[in-house]
């Protein structure tokens, strides 16, 4: 699985038009899935994310988690995060699961996430031509890659 975090100061998601999740203080994470990915991603993902500390405290030292400070999430699925761009100048998607295996981890992540952080969190909608916007606060952008943890 793999992951980018953005801290924002708020979000949104559209399809045909419409918002279908909108946030202000929090995080918006793009969600990559592969074949390869299980139920030990996702725990491992969900926890790590609610309680990164990449909020700031009264002296403005990033120090505090989501669940610190009660902020709120959106999910939003992005098979272009498996892209290889190793040869030519089209990328390669191989990488990316399929929906039949994508759907069901997505849905359980985000099912994660919201058992994790105690609360309901926003998505998008999995394959649709979705719109989103943020103000990235910071700006804070962080990379995930469960199966190299060292990033």
């Amino acid at each position: 699985m793999k992951a980018v975090l953005q801290r924002v100061s708020s979000a949104s998601v559209r399809v045909d038009g419409e918002i279908i999740s909108q946030i202000e203080s929090g995080i918006m994470i793009l969600l990559g899935i592969e074949d390869a990915d299980t139920s030990d991603d996702i725990l491992w993902l969900s926890k790590k994310i609610v309680n990164l500390r990449i909020f700031n405290d009264a002296n403005g030292i990033m120090n505090l988690s989501l669940m610190d400070t009660d902020g709120d999430a959106i999910v939003v699925s992005q098979f272009t995060l498996h892209a290889s761009t190793k040869k030519g100048n089209r990328p390669s998607y191989v990488r990316a699961a399929k929906p039949d295996i994508a759907i069901p981890l997505y849905k359980a992540f985000i099912k994660q996430m919201q058992t994790d952080l105690g609360k309901k969190i926003g998505t998008g909608v999995f394959g649709a031509d979705m719109k989103v916007s943020l103000v990235n606060d910071g700006p804070v952008t962080i990379l995930f890659d469960t199966k190299n943890k060292d990033l």
